[in-house]
Parts: C-alpha cells; sequence; structure tokens
C-alpha cells in the first residue's frame, strides 16, 4: 500500500501491459484513473479494481487530442482530487500494419505518430500541471525496445522519439519536482503482442536475450511501480528494458 492517497492515471490501461500497470497501482493503494477509447476495456479494468477494493474511475480519452487530455485533467482533479503519477502507455501496436518507411500511406504513418509519439506529449501536458500542485510526483513512458533494433520500422521510429522526449521532459520538469523516466519491453505475451508479430520473430528475441522466456505483463508492473516509488527518487531521465536482456548497452 505505498501508493495509499496517490493518484495515478494510466493511458491505454482498457487492457494487456496497460491493465495490468492499473491493476497493480491500485494494488499498491493508489487511486487509478484509466483513460482509454476502448470503453469496454476500460470499464471492465475498472469494475475489477473497484469489485476488488480498489478505487479507479473510467474516462474515454484519445491522448492524441489536446481538447480530450484536458477534459480528462479537469475530471480528474473534480472526482479524484489531482494526479501523482501519470503512466503514458497508449500506442497504436495491435494489428498494427508493418508497411516499410518508402511505402506506408502517409495519412496512417501520421495517425500511428499521433497516438504512439505525440499522445505522451499532450497527455504530460494537461496531467503534470496537476501532479505540481500536489507537490510533485512521477511519470512513466511506455517505449519499447523497437526504438533501439535497424528494422523497427516507423513503430521503433516513433519509440526513438518517445525516448528523447522521456529525457528532455526530465530535465524541464525536474525543477517541478516531477521526474519522467520510461520502460521499453521486449515481447509481452499479451494478445496484442500475439496478434501483430510473427512468432518465429520473439521466438528469435527470447533465444537472443539472457533469459530465454517471453515477458509478462507483471515483469513491467514491477518497472513501472519502482520507477513511480519513492526507492527511485534520484532516477530520471531513464530508459529502462525490461526485455530479459535482449537489449544490452555497456
Amino acid at each position: 500500500m505505498q501508493f495509499k492517497n496517490k493518484v495515478a492515471v494510466v493511458t491505454g490501461a482498457g487492457g494487456g501491459i496497460g491493465e495490468g500497470y492499473a491493476m497493480r497501482l491500485a494494488s499498491e493503494g493508489a487511486a487509478v484513473a484509466i483513460a482509454d477509447i476502448d470503453e469496454e476495456g476500460g470499464e471492465r479494468v475498472a469494475k475489477a479494481i473497484n469489485a476488488a477494493g480498489g478505487n479507479a474511475i473510467f474516462y474515454h480519452c484519445d491522448v492524441s487530442s489536446p481538447s480530450d487530455a484536458t477534459a480528462l485533467a479537469q475530471a480528474v482533479e473534480a472526482h479524484l482530487g489531482g494526479a501523482d503519477f501519470l503512466v503514458n502507455n497508449a500506442s497504436i501496436f495491435g494489428k498494427i500494419e508493418y508497411i516499410p518507411l518508402m511505402d506506408v500511406d502517409l495519412d496512417y504513418y501520421l495517425k500511428v505518430q499521433s497516438v504512439n509519439m505525440n499522445g505522451a506529449l499532450i497527455m504530460t501536458r494537461a496531467i503534470a500541471p496537476l501532479i505540481e500542485r500536489r507537490g510533485g510526483g512521477a511519470i512513466v513512458n511506455q517505449t519499447s525496445t523497437a526504438a533501439w533494433v535497424k528494422n523497427g520500422g516507423y513503430y521503433g521510429v516513433f519509440k526513438l522519439a518517445m525516448n528523447g522526449l522521456t529525457t528532455n521532459l526530465a530535465m524541464e520538469l525536474g525543477p517541478r519536482n516531477i521526474r519522467v523516466n520510461a520502460i521499453a519491453p521486449g515481447p509481452v505475451g499479451t494478445p496484442a503482442m500475439l496478434a501483430t508479430v510473427d512468432p518465429d520473430m520473439i521466438e528469435g528475441i527470447i533465444q537472443g536475450g539472457a533469459v530465454k522466456r517471453i515477458g509478462r505483463v507483471e515483469d513491467m508492473a514491477d518497472a513501472c511501480v519502482f520507477l513511480l516509488s519513492d526507492q527511485s527518487s534520484w532516477i530520471s531521465g531513464q530508459i529502462l528494458a525490461v526485455d530479459g536482456g535482449f537489449i544490452m548497452r555497456a
């Protein structure tokens, strides 16, 4: 219950890793604002948290929309009293179209960019003032090990940009007592991953890592809790690869 009396906003929490983040933060005592365009999934997760004795509210929010982000921030402040944490997890990933950069339809490319890269900045601009008003807190961005591979495509390009966004926001928000870090997952056994990535590619990543298994949502949740907690109070601007040792940087 280390997050008792804290409020966390988690985007893309209607399923997958985001759901795991929301459930884990609630189990640690945080009230959780679940932000997603998936109303069915978001409501389901909120009901599960509340049924377990936690406190969660679902809000429909398109992270690429500044007006949606502003409305979310206003609702969180009105209903939950503000925010201490933000987890920028929302992303277009499940069944994403893997098309070379030279061929991808520009409108589709920009749509993915608006969520996978711009969304984190839009949400941070909306929620950071709430965090600052409560004395500071922490933000975790969801990036990917795809940012560091040579064939990550436009998905990897946007996640690489997320790494840069993380370090820049860490410097800008540090004086406001807000730490900003990121988690870069390897392959995690979510329905979206299994439906999107070729099984042979997943197996290749597993065998290329130090720990020979696929990732679990719990692995990501453990990292998220650490980066939001006071245990990481002197850590900011860092990208933590949680991938079984597939990516190693000396």
